[in-house]
């Protein structure tokens, strides 16, 4: 029998029990989980405590759960006239009450959210695919409930100039950039569109994080793995089950995202020094070097650390990594391990290296074997 044909019966035998012993779950989630036949989508909902050990809960779960995420989108994801019979609250209004000064403040969030979705995982078309499941509430509202719709930029085709000769009336020709992804019709609507909704909810939703650049590039794999699983039913409830995944991952490193936290001990400070002291006791010479150029993880930790490396590898690369972090019994410990393992695997050239092309390879790291990373990162254990 094949390793992975063993690896896949190990992995239905677990999952299979009425209840799901976590440290087992996380041991053979740690060395990958097999693609194909759901097996990442359903661990990754348990790692992240989406789901429980029992599964004589997970009905219940998920019917709650699901029916909380439409209950946020029919409140929350509406037009500000709406409901409003008596025409008090109007676009001038500035009243904390006012539901149209909310929208616009909301809008200054959504602004950055639509630009940020659109450039999500350029190196695949998912995201920029139609999902079998839109949200019919949305797609079938003449685009009133459409999120892009509502920062959209407008383009003004003619104007009234007043001049010395009395108004005249002048045509505009303006450019417009060409959007990264397009918006779907109605009835229709993209994965980047599911995404864009979930950041915004999770934004509404936490008023005292908000929307953070770079959380769509955390949203973005967990989003992939459950709309990718085979499972119909569960591949239809991708987006509810996604938001309360990312909520929770989000809950672990939500310190990576606050300025004010970054010298807390779950601070990005802390996760740089930890890296940086790891990388001295396994390859000194290799610290002294970047030490001697000056050249500090700020210049390019930051981003792997926040970002849990999903920038710095392609997607299929970046769900494996995740497979071994969200596994990690000391949550993000071996990330650190990661990114240490990647440093010291590019020993050579950073020794022979002057600064200004170190930077450039650390920001842009070579395309690897991801075993081979994730391999060096055990043995720096």
């Amino acid at each position: 029998m094949s390793l992975y044909k063993t690896r896949v019966k190990e992995f239905e035998a677990l999952l299979a029990n009425d209840v799901i012993d976590q440290r087992s779950l996380k041991q053979l989630c740690f060395n990958g989980i097999p693609d194909g036949g759901g097996f990442r989508a359903l661990c990754w909902r348990l790692l992240l405590g989406y789901l429980g050990p029992q599964r004589s809960t997970w009905t219940q779960t998920l019917q709650k759960k699901r029916q909380l995420y439409q209950q946020f989108i029919d409140e929350m994801i509406v037009s500000p006239g709406a409901g409003d019979s008596t025409g008090s609250d109007h676009p001038l209004s500035d009243g904390p009450e006012s539901a149209w000064s909310t929208f616009f403040k909301d809008n200054e969030v959504l602004l950055q959210i639509d630009k940020d979705v659109r450039r999500l995982c350029p190196d695949i078309s998912f995201f920029q695919q139609a999902t079998e499941f839109p949200c019919q509430v949305v797609v079938n509202s003449n685009g009133e409930r459409r999120l892009h719709s509502r920062v959209a930029p407008s383009r003004l085709s003619s104007a009234n100039v007043e001049g010395k000769f009395g108004m005249t009336k002048i045509n505009l020709i303006t450019k417009r950039a060409q959007e990264n992804y397009e918006a779907m019709e109605e009835g229709l609507e993209a994965h980047w569109e599911v995404v864009q909704r979930i950041l915004f909810l999770f934004a509404k939703l936490n008023p005292g994080i908000g929307y953070v650049q770079g959380m769509n590039e955390i949203v973005g794999p967990i989003y992939y793995v459950l709309a990718s699983d085979p499972n119909t039913v569960f591949r239809q409830f991708a987006e509810a089950d996604c938001f309360f995944c990312f909520t929770a991952l989000m809950g672990e490193i939500r310190d990576f995202f606050i300025k004010t936290l970054d010298e807390s001990e779950g601070g990005i400070k802390a996760m740089m020094n930890k890296m940086t002291k790891l990388l001295e006791v396994k390859d000194l010479e290799v610290w002294q070097r970047l030490r001697d150029q000056e050249l500090y993880p700020q210049y390019y930790g930051f981003r792997w650390l926040t970002l849990l490396l999903s920038q710095e590898f392609p997607l299929p690369d970046v769900v494996r990594i995740w497979d071994s972090v969200l596994s990690d019994e000391n949550r993000f410990e071996f990330l650190v391990l990661v990114c240490c393992a990647m440093i010291i695997l590019l020993r050579d050239q950073i020794l022979e290296q002057d600064f200004a092309s170190n930077v450039k390879l650390l920001q842009n790291f070579p395309p690897m074997d991801i075993n081979v990373v994730l391999l060096k990162a055990t043995t720096l254990k």
